[in-house]
This record gives C-alpha cells, sequence and structure tokens, in this order.
C-alpha cells in the first residue's frame, strides 16, 4: 500500500549512520521502489530508513509499505536486526557474469539481431505482432 511519506513516524534505530544514499537515490530514480518499507499500523519505521530518506530526498510524497500486525517492541527489533543482518552480498564472480549477461542482452550481436528481425518479420506476416 502507498503511504504518505511525511505520517512515517521514525524512532531510534539500530543504524545510526545511513550512509551515502547517492546510489540508492538513484536505484529508486531509475527503477522505483523494489521492496516496501515495513511499518506498523501507526505508522512506525520497522524497516527501511534507508529507503525511506532516500525517497524523501527525492521529494517522493508517498512509499510503498507493507503493514505489520505484530507490534511488539521485541518483534520490531528483531525484524530490524533480521533486515539489516541477512543479506548477502553478491560474489565478484556472480556480479561480473550478471553484467556480462547484461551487456549481451543490451548489445546483442549480428546474429541475435537478425533472428529477431526474422521472427518480427514472421510475426508480422502471420499478424500475431
Amino acid at each position: 500500500m502507498q503511504v504518505p511519506i511525511g505520517e512515517v513516524v521514525v524512532k531510534r534505530r539500530i543504524r545510526s549512520d545511513l550512509g551515502n544514499l547517492d546510489e540508492l537515490m538513484a536505484s529508486l530514480h531509475t527503477h522505483g521502489q523494489l521492496s516496501p518499507i515495513l511499518i506498523t499500523r501507526d505508522s512506525q519505521l520497522v524497516a527501511g530508513h534507508r529507503r525511506l530518506e532516500s525517497a524523501r530526498r527525492l521529494g517522493w510524497l508517498t512509499i510503498n509499505a507493507v503493514v505489520l500486525e505484530r507490534a511488539d517492541a521485541v518483534d520490531r527489533l528483531e525484524i530490524e536486526i533480521e533486515e539489516n543482518v541477512q543479506r548477502k552480498q553478491l560474489t565478484a564472480e556472480e556480479l561480473a557474469e550478471a553484467l556480462a549477461r547484461l551487456e549481451r542482452l543490451k548489445n546483442p550481436g549480428w546474429l541475435r539481431r537478425l533472428w529477431r528481425w526474422l521472427v518480427a518479420l514472421v510475426r508480422r506476416w502471420l499478424g500475431t505482432a
């Protein structure tokens, strides 16, 4: 659900340093919000402080959020810890392979371009395009 950014209440957080938000802001600008923030029924932030602050700095008025039904202090803190701990960066090899695949998709070779052109031509002839 979309919630007004100004209504999200940010109380004491584990992470005191949000770090450089430039890359996250660029991602939000380019791809939109990929993961919702988590809030309680009374709009208290549980997880997603960096996303919230990045969206705020971009001038967004609303942000996608999931409302958690369980709202006691223990659950909120456990979820905040879990979200920040259970992350695994891609290995250098995984990232290199992903970037190579992306490059091939963005800049296909001449044979791939010819194949796509032939498929599009056949679809036009068949009236399925």
